[in-house]
């Protein structure tokens, strides 16, 4: 259904009260705006926290995971082997 919503001096919109509780959205949340044609489309956003992980622990990840011989031709094969 569509709103009007007013834009202030500053550029902003106040999403209604409905439309906040209806997609969860709260204070300080985030918001994703995309372009489709002549019209912007708002939907709710994430932020996902990242970790850095370290030269070190990256190497012993790949240490960790590594392959024999025998292990990596019996993969290959599995792989590639018609059916």
């Amino acid at each position: 259904m569509p709103q009007t919503l007013i834009v202030s001096d500053r550029g902003q919109i106040t999403l209604p009260a409905a439309t906040r509780k209806r997609l969860g959205i709260k204070g300080g949340d985030v918001v994703i705006m995309e372009y489709r044609g002549n019209e912007i489309v708002l939907k709710p956003g994430v932020v996902l926290e990242v970790e850095i992980y370290a030269d070190r622990q990256i190497a012993e990840w790949d240490a960790a995971d590594r392959l024999d011989d025998d292990e990596r031709e019996r993969i290959v094969d599995a792989v590639t082997r018609p059916k």
